[in-house]
């Protein structure tokens, strides 16, 4: 009997993958490779049920003789282990970054004289269309909180991008990027409520003004459009005691962690370095300020990162090791940030190299605003786990801003800023519900 592959990433099981699924099974035995949560994280949103779960659906199916694992979205380690006659697919993807994975496919199986069989797309029913009705779903709390630990334990590295109000998490949300050639996808994986931008936002200066109520309603603006992670810049998280009742409220509401810094006094943004006094807190303090949040915790959901600003008050690196060791072993954080103001990002680099030698699993953070010249691959390379690009959307939006009203102000009207703009049709096609 003619052999059938059917490589199948979705969780959602709905009309369009039933008709691809019959149709092969009219040509043969149907073999479907389920992609794992890994190879479907790679290029979209994480999976609702894991594979486990998944594999107990499609080995359901009447017309599935066997299920097995696809690793990657890559075809090819499947197709010549396997060597089907048919591999049956949607026309959905003769054009756009899967046209890649297709050529790849047609290219194997001629080797063989194997065939390409495309189904009629079923309109008005996809994954990505159901997807949407299940925004609720993946914007819950449960879901959503726990959304950071699983793409940590899924994808190389997550790329996080600052959010700081609801339009700006409509922005993250959407963001997508398409490379053609190689079929990658890119989007962000969750988004950061920096306190920087937070009070410059408000027009406020960055010391710790802006109190947690106004920060926690930040959070549910953005929480309200959107369904990706949130870190919390959480300064230096306040006094312990207030810390763990903060600690209760964010797990509560859906974020997914909270980074504190280990200095103490009135706050100076880390970017002034040496030049304003970084005064550092005593490192077995911060350990147990970070273990009451851990045991303030109601779930293993929620996670502690410890912000080490070694660096960035001219203490060095071995002075960096040593509070690393101690916030993970005395306080049980969840992971740290190592921050920097150094443009080479020589010693972020050295950093994370006498770090992984002892932590190899433990999540880091970077943020490389200075030393920005580095790729996220590199950096993922070196050892980091999750990178966030920490202020870009105010700066941008601030420069275009000033720039239209400067505009204004020297024609005397708006024409000239026209072009500046958004088209104002576009505004009101932003929010979906308009």
């Amino acid at each position: 009997m003619p052999t059938v592959y059917v490589a199948v990433a979705s969780d959602v099981l709905h009309e369009g993958i039933i008709n691809v699924i019959a149709a092969a099974a009219q040509l043969g035995e149907v073999t479907v490779g389920l992609l794992t949560d890994e190879a479907i994280a790679s290029y979209k949103r994480l999976p609702l049920l894991d594979w486990d779960s998944r594999f107990q659906v499609y080995s359901a199916l009447r017309d599935v003789s066997r299920v097995i694992r696809q690793d990657t979205v890559s075809y090819r380690e499947n197709l010549l282990a396997l060597r089907p006659d048919f591999v049956v697919h949607g026309d959905d993807w003769l054009v756009g970054p899967q046209s890649a994975v297709r050529q790849e496919v047609i290219d194997i199986l001629a080797t063989w004289g194997g065939q390409l069989v495309e189904v009629p797309y079923t309109k008005g029913v996809s994954a990505t269309s159901l997807e949407r009705d299940l925004r609720a779903l993946y914007g819950s709390p449960d879901n959503r909180r726990a959304a950071l630990r699983k793409a940590l334990a899924l994808k190389p590295y997550l790329r996080v991008i600052e959010a700081s109000n609801g339009l700006a998490g409509l922005v993250v949300e959407n963001a997508r990027y398409e490379d053609e050639a190689t079929g990658e996808v890119r989007t962000f994986d969750g988004m950061w409520v920096s306190s920087l931008c937070d009070s410059t936002f408000k027009g406020k200066p960055d010391i710790e003004l802006v109190d947690f109520t106004s920060r926690l309603a930040t959070i549910q603006e953005i929480m309200d459009v959107t369904t990706r992670p949130i870190i919390l810049d959480g300064d230096t998280g306040g006094k312990v005691e207030h810390f763990v009742y903060n600690v209760k409220t964010l797990e509560r509401v859906g974020v997914s962690a909270i980074i504190i810094e280990d200095k103490t006094g009135l706050k100076q943004n880390s970017l002034f370095g040496t030049d304003r006094p970084q005064v550092m807190e005593d490192p077995h303090v911060f350990a147990e300020k970070i273990a009451a949040g851990k045991r303030a915790q109601r779930t293993r959901d929620f996670m502690i990162f410890a912000r080490i600003e070694s660096l960035i008050a001219g203490l060095g690196i071995d002075d960096a090791l040593m509070r690393a060791d101690i916030y993970l072993g005395e306080g049980g954080a969840d992971g740290i940030m190592i921050h920097s103001k150094d443009k080479s990002g020589t010693d972020i680099l050295t950093f994370l190299a006498r770090f992984r030698e002892k932590w190899p699993d433990v999540p880091v953070i970077l943020v490389p605003t200075t030393y920005n010249h580095l790729t996220e691959r590199e950096l993922a390379e070196a050892g980091a786990s999750i990178i966030i690009h920490a202020n870009h959307l105010l700066r941008a939006s601030y420069m275009a801003m000033r720039d239209v009203a400067g505009t204004i102000l020297e024609h005397g009207r708006s024409l000239e800023a026209d072009s500046m703009c958004l088209p104002i049709k576009d505004v009101l096609a932003i929010v979906p519900q308009q």
